[in-house]
């Protein structure tokens, strides 16, 4: 006897419920006819990494196609859930849909199964957009490189996780970035952990900030696809935190004050 359909549409799984209206995440497409890589717009970089209350994830504001600037105030730290950030490097176009996809996923967990989704599942759900994707991304077409930071409720802690272009997820200790100019930002995260005035997990929520900020402005010194602050045009980087009382975006007027702390020698 088939199981009733009541209980189908009860099974809290978004994504099921989409492919049975028609709809799928990513479709496979056919390479002919189609915009190459440097004619997408591409967003670049961002970071995440555990402070005193929590964690703070951070990106510039630039989107590039190719050589060109297509956009200078790209927001590429996505709120999820009330606990969840997605961090994006790579297309935007394909990781604010998957972002989408995200935040209706676990919404409709909730109210379907009266409860919200544990973080092994939130983790694994944007794998399995990851793993749907890889067909565009060997293409050249919709790659996206992100990072996903949430606070656990059952454990009472935050975690961050980093995934590959094929879905593999990757549990963060400490620090993590991606991106165009995420080499000189995991280089220098690392010697600040090791040998900067105290670890990094020890830092309060304005050194945290301030050396986010830091972070990106030297990653744009190196790398032209990564958009400097501009305080006169009012364009500073994203920084969001969470912790056991859920995300926060430090509002563009704070910015201003931690940037001009941060670019300060006598900090």
């Amino acid at each position: 006897m088939s199981e009733p359909t009541e209980n189908k549409r009860t099974s809290g799984d978004f994504l099921e419920v989409l492919e049975r209206f028609g709809y799928r995440w990513q479709a496979r497409l056919e390479h002919s006819g189609l915009p190459r890589m440097s004619d997408l717009p591409q967003g670049t970089t961002v970071l995440a990494f555990h402070f005193k209350e929590g964690i703070i994830v951070a990106g510039d504001r630039r989107a590039t196609a190719g050589n060109a600037i297509m956009y200078e105030r790209c927001d590429k730290v996505i709120p999820i859930d009330d606990y969840s950030l997605m961090a994006i490097a790579g297309v935007p176009a394909t990781a604010f849909e998957m972002a989408r996809v995200l935040s209706h996923n676990f919404e409709f967990f909730r109210r379907s199964q009266l409860q919200s989704m544990s973080a092994e599942g939130k983790v694994r759900s944007l794998s399995r957009l990851l793993k749907e994707n890889v067909g565009n991304a060997l293409q050249g077409l919709g790659a996206v490189s992100p990072i996903f930071a949430t606070f656990d409720l059952r454990l009472k802690k935050p975690l961050i996780y980093f995934y590959d272009m094929l879905g593999a997820e990757f549990q963060i200790q400490t620090h993590t970035a991606t991106g165009s100019g995420s080499p000189m930002i995991r280089g220098i995260l690392e010697h600040e952990d090791l040998w900067g005035p105290r670890p990094l997990a020890e830092r309060s929520r304005d050194e945290a900030a301030q050396l986010a900020i830091r972070l990106l402005q030297t990653a744009a010194q190196f790398d032209s696809a990564t958009g400097q602050a501009r305080p006169k045009d009012k364009i500073y980087p994203i920084i969001a935190l969470i912790t056991q009382n859920g995300y926060q975006f430090v509002p563009d007027d704070e910015m201003s004050g931690l940037f001009e702390r941060s670019m300060s020698r006598d900090r």
